[in-house]
This record gives C-alpha cells, structure tokens and sequence, in this order.
C-alpha cells in the first residue's frame, strides 16, 4: 500500500497520562467541542396515552434482571 504525498492530513492517537484509554486529535476542519442537549421537559418515565389494561401498572413497576 502506497500513500499519497498530497494525501489530507489523518487523527493521531495520543497516549492520555494516567488513563487506560489513549484518544484521537480531532479531525481537521471539524469542531471537538461535543454538542449540547436539549433539556427535556419531562423527564419521568413515558406511558402510553390511552386505555390502561389490568396489569398496565405492574408492567411499569417491574424491573428487569441484570444480565
């Protein structure tokens, strides 16, 4: 495999001190800062609208193992 000399310039990894996990530059012409989130204005757990069975609020309740 032969590489281009006007080839765009490619991330680097960098070693971190003292992490465990080493990081990319960022790529030239992009913007590093992340994106930030809309806050939501309800941030509760989402039930569906409409009628509610006989066994709706359990179904909520419940919590599924951990595998």
């Amino acid at each position: 495999m032969t590489e281009e000399p006007d080839a765009a310039p490619r991330q680097r990894v960098v070693r971190v001190p003292g992490s465990r996990r080493a990081r990319l530059t960022p790529v030239p012409g992009s913007d590093p800062e992340p994106e930030t989130a809309v806050p939501a204005a309800d941030t509760g757990p989402r039930r569906p609208q409409g009628a509610k069975g006989p066994n709706d609020d359990r179904l909520v309740q419940d919590v599924p193992p951990h595998y």
